[in-house]
């Protein structure tokens, strides 16, 4: 289970006692509002009206960082029929991707819409609490579905935590048993940055439970609720990995790490980190460390 994740909303201090809110939309507007720093999803839409025969509405509708669909379902409380209502408008939405790439056309443009990831939809269930059942339930379906609970602090402060986290048709990482360094053998042979590059994905799957790959034709990108690192193909004499840690709060050594940020590149995060030896990955992992406990 992820830890909590504080967001203010005031600037204010948090007080200890969590509480719910006072109704299902407060929690609703909070979050669409600030939907790609809580979530790494960008906001397409809210109350968005399906066309079928039973009808209804998807609470809010997005894009994530790799370019999957996303579908968000809010309930104030615990409610054992969210995770099937999402699941409902998910099969609507794999069934009428015109729609759905109609309005990312109309908010993002062409490009965006021509890139949308449609093998690995997600849904995002945000709620009060959850039930056992509903973890176990999701667990054994195929979607990619997580589970994250809220509370408030205070007036001034908005808290998530990931209950339950799966992935459906992406690989779903597993935790490697590394040696006592923690960094695989890169055998030293011709393919060596793709045999380093394996290595790194090791390490990055490795580094906690939860975490999932998700493969674009320009990166593999490694996510909790959201991205945390990308991992470029091997170029001829360098590995590339992009962070989501703070630049400016790391010493940048030349030729090894670079803030890239508002500098255009494949995958999310604005720290580089240039790899060419087995040395340079173990000289890398408090760094993912650092960007997987910011994710």
């Amino acid at each position: 289970m992820a830890g909590l994740k504080l967001f203010s909303t005031a600037g204010g201090v948090a007080e200890a006692k969590p509480r719910l809110a006072a109704a299902e939309a407060d929690v609703q507007g909070l979050v669409e509002a600030h939907m790609d720093a809580m979530l790494g999803v960008t906001f397409l839409a809210s109350e968005y009206v399906i066309d079928c025969i039973d009808s209804g509405r998807i609470d809010s509708l997005g894009l994530d960082e790799n370019g999957a669909p996303v579908i968000v379902e809010y309930k104030r409380g615990t409610d054992a029929g969210v995770i099937n209502q999402g699941l409902f408008y998910m099969a609507w939405l794999m069934s009428h991707k015109d729609a759905f790439r109609s309005l990312v056309r109309d908010r993002l443009g062409v490009t965006a819409a021509s890139q949308i990831l449609w093998s690995a939809p997600r849904l995002i269930c945000v709620a009060g609490d959850f039930t056992r059942y509903d973890v176990h339930a999701v667990r054994e379906h195929r979607r990619s579905i997580d589970l994250v609970r809220y509370r408030y602090f205070g007036s001034d402060h908005f808290g998530l935590e990931t209950v339950a986290s799966v992935t459906g048709n992406s690989a779903k990482a597993k935790r490697i048993r590394r040696r006592a360094t923690g960094v695989p053998p890169v055998r030293a042979q011709s393919g060596a940055m793709a045999e380093l590059a394996a290595a790194v994905d090791e390490v990055l799957v490795g580094l906690g439970d939860g975490v999932t790959r998700v493969q674009r034709k320009q990166y593999l990108a490694y996510q909790l609720l959201r991205n945390f690192a990308c991992l470029i193909p091997p170029q001829q004499t360098k590995v590339l990995v992009y962070l989501k840690a703070d630049p400016t709060a790391v010493d940048l050594a030349p030729g090894f790490t670079r803030d890239v940020t508002g500098l255009g590149h494949h995958g999310t995060g604005d720290l580089e980190v240039q790899l060419r030896t087995e040395r340079d990955l173990e000289r890398a992992q408090d760094l993912f460390r650092l960007s997987y406990a910011a994710a």
